[in-house]
This record gives C-alpha cells, structure tokens and sequence, in this order.
C-alpha cells in the first residue's frame, strides 16, 4: 500500500463521477489527515485509516481551514537523535499515537520517554539494550524511520536484527555506517548490528533522504569530525533541521560540495 498512490487516487476520485473504491489503502495519518481535509471542502471519503476507502464524486469543492498534522518521521528522528547523543530534549506539537511502534521499541529498549498532552519529553540519560525492528506499513514500525534507528542501534550494546519489509533493498546507509566504525552485516532483506561503544567521524555520502538523517545522526554521536556529501537529500524531508539541532546544542554546520 502506497501513501502518494492513496493520496492522489483519492484527490482525483473526489471530483470524479460515481463511486471509487481504493482496495489495499495505505493506512497512514497523512492519508486520514488528507481525507479530513478534503471533507472538510465537501468531499464525501469515509473508510480513511483502514485498507477500504470509499469516494463519492462531487461537482465542486469548497475553501476550508485546516491544520495540518505534525510531522510524525521529523519528530521520530529528534527523539533519536537526543538518544544517541544522551540528550535531554521536550519535543513540542507531536501526536505521540502516530508513533506508537517507534516508542513501543524505544519502551522495549529502556529509553525514558514522558508522554504529555502535545509533547515529548526525551531523557537519553540510561543505558539501552539492543532490539529487533521489522518494518510494516502503518501502524508497524515505519520504514522511514529504519536507517535512522540503526544509526542508535550501532552504538547500543548487543546484537539487533533490522528486517526491511518495505524495501527490502532500503540499506545504502549500511556500508557508510561501517565506514565510521559500526559493526554491521547485510544479508538479504536483514541487517544484523552489533553495538559497539562509539563511532568514529569519517566522510561519508548520502544516498537518499532517510539516509542523510541517519549519517546526521550518527554524526552527533561520533568521535571527532564527520563531513557527509549529497546532504541536499535531506532536504526533501526536514525543513532547517541544522538550525533545530544547533539550538539543541549540536555543532553542525553546511560547506558548499
């Protein structure tokens, strides 16, 4: 199930004629948040949030107001990156239910999260213990958040097992990990991570978006300085992420390539 092939299927079918029925929907927030907001115009969508969606075509379309939902990877990827860094961050604007398989396994590991009405409270003060991660589509441990949580599994002590059921060929960070000294072996749809205490900086390239934030945080947890190339990926996902992270204490800064 794909979320842009749902989203734009049912942005279509809104002012189709007739009835469409989208089998096999993605079942993601942003697909319900989308399917809100088009209500809210005057479409007619039920079923958003479960694999059956349902269209009735409609003439026209009204303006509406809307806020649109936080960003569930950003927020995911700061909650990390306080862990590897043993931070001490509040996470402000985030629906901790969107994230519920990333805090369940961040739970398993023995992070201290605090939950609150709209915000995160990340404390990377304890030791962690290595898990397994299987990604699935929502609500499973999201694949855009694979790359990211090997980058902390790298520096946790034991062996986890990182299955990618999404893309199984989703690992060009794996190679670049072990370039700053992490212990990891690919075999097939799996990635098998042994923690070791620390990383050592290194240059590294990004190969794609969920990449880039996965070297960017392996870089705020290494020894010494890491210069990661193709950093534009990032980009695509996060909006002035060096400037969230410098407030935050970390010393990141851009070089023309």
């Amino acid at each position: 199930s794909s979320v842009l092939a749902t989203d734009n299927v049912m942005m279509a079918a809104v002012l189709a004629e007739g009835k469409t029925v989208i089998e096999g929907a993605a079942c993601e927030p942003e697909v319900v948040d989308l399917a809100e907001f088009l209500n809210k115009m005057g479409a007619k969508i039920k079923g958003q949030g479960t694999p059956i969606i349902e269209i009735e075509g409609v003439k026209h379309l009204r303006g509406a107001t809307h806020s649109i939902i936080p960003d569930r990877i950003e927020a995911g990827t700061l909650i990390l990156a306080s862990l590897i860094t043993g931070g001490d961050i509040l996470i402000k604007n985030v629906q901790s239910r969107h994230l519920g398989a990333l805090i369940d396994k961040l739970d398993e590991a023995g992070a201290h999260l605090v939950r609150s009405d709209g915000s995160l409270r990340v404390k990377g003060n304890r030791k962690l213990k290595a898990v397994n991660i299987t990604t699935l589509p929502y609500p499973g441990f999201p694949t855009d958040m694979q790359a990211q949580m090997m980058s902390l599994m790298s520096v946790t002590r034991g062996i986890s097992v990182v299955t990618e059921k999404i893309y199984p060929d989703r690992f060009m960070h794996v190679s670049e990990l072990n370039r700053m000294g992490a212990h990891i072996q690919r075999e097939g749809p799996h990635a098998i991570v042994e923690g070791i205490k620390s990383l050592s900086g290194a240059p590294v390239m990004a190969s794609d978006l969920r990449a880039s934030a996965c070297l960017v945080l392996a870089g705020l947890a290494a020894r010494g300085k890491t210069s990661i190339s193709r950093i534009y990926h990032l980009e695509r996902g996060y909006e002035n992420i060096e400037k969230k992270l410098i407030n935050l204490g970390a010393k990141v800064w851009r070089e023309k390539e």
